[in-house]
């Protein structure tokens, strides 16, 4: 194990990049003739307001798919009130990248696992195979799997985790994965890869051609299901958490800009299903075109904390630290 702290040094550096105009949201790179438009995300890292130290355990092989071996971090916090709680709450963090690009290790992803956390979770950021080489369903499969892991008294009784309680957060892509498993399956919260709740920032939420209309994440979508045409695509309903919507399903937070990459459409009749089943939903827009977790203001981060806090139980003192 190794001890990492948020720095002054990350912080200084962060505002270095951000001075230079190095660290955007929402730009798009010009299409290449060998594929759908690579359109890349690089987000500034959430700045936590007080280091707190946790403990890093990288790479962690929770499985193997097609001969890959899956790999995922975990952040638990070492010092303060929430090191002394046992069994607590843990949250799997599922990174963006259009299914296609993305890693857990990036620092913006990086300083998700350590926010949360700091916040008093154990907390799983994990990879999972990619597109084009890898389609639905290998992306939730091994995201299930990752919660299975987690979930395994070997697991829980190694990292303290509550295996009742279970959550998930995500971001664009990733925050597809996170809903997706929110509302795949029926039935009780706390076993198998089911969660008790999902947090989740820009996630497409409709992956057929009702939703995936916007131009930028057509192409990725077809790429990430197999798909060369929607008209002959039935795993776009599989793939898409809007159409697998249940009474069973948990307590959803849903962030989303109002004018950003993804269509805050997608969000609204995410919403309004999740509501039609009388799931428990909190919605937020933002203003402006920040995408994923480029939107994470402090007081968008105190409002997560808060939701997990609500749904995950969490035992521990409810000073946050966001």
């Amino acid at each position: 194990m190794r001890v990492v702290s948020s720095s002054a040094a990350r912080v200084v550096a962060l505002a270095a990049l951000l001075a230079a105009g190095l660290v955007v949201a929402g730009c798009a790179a010009q299409p290449t003739p060998a594929g759908p438009q690579n359109v890349h995300h690089v987000v500034a890292k959430p700045a936590l307001a007080a280091p707190v130290h946790i403990t890093v355990v990288p790479d962690l092989s929770y499985g193997i798919a097609s001969g890959v071996a899956l790999r995922l971090d975990i952040c638990m916090p070492t010092t303060g009130a929430h090191a002394a709680a046992s069994s607590r709450p843990a949250i799997v963090a599922i990174h963006g990248g259009s299914w296609m690009t993305g890693d857990k290790s990036e620092a913006a992803w990086r300083g998700i696992c350590e926010w949360l956390a700091s916040s008093g979770y154990v907390v799983a950021s994990l990879d999972y195979r990619l597109a084009p080489t890898y389609h639905y369903p290998d992306e939730i499969n091994d995201v299930e799997s990752a919660v299975e892991w987690l979930r395994a008294p070997i697991q829980a009784k190694r990292f303290d985790i509550d295996p009742t309680l279970i959550g998930a957060f995500g971001g664009s892509a990733g925050g597809n994965l996170a809903a997706l498993l929110g509302t795949a399956g029926r039935g009780p919260l706390d076993r198998g890869h089911r969660v008790a709740a999902v947090a989740e920032l820009s996630g497409p939420a409709d992956l057929t051609v009702n939703g995936a209309e916007a131009p930028l994440i057509k192409d990725h979508v077809l790429s990430y299901l197999g798909c060369t045409t929607f008209a002959s695509c039935p795993q776009a309903v599989q793939a898409s958490p809007a159409d697998n919507v249940d009474s069973s399903d948990p307590p959803f937070f849903i962030g989303h800009s109002q004018n950003e990459l993804i269509p805050l459409s997608q969000s609204l009749n995410f919403v309004t299903r999740l509501k039609a089943a009388h799931v428990r939903v909190t919605f937020v827009t933002m203003p402006g075109t920040l995408h994923s977790i480029a939107m994470l203001t402090p007081a968008l981060r105190t409002r997560i904390v808060d939701f997990f806090r609500s749904t995950l139980a969490h035992p521990a003192a409810t000073t946050t630290n966001s």
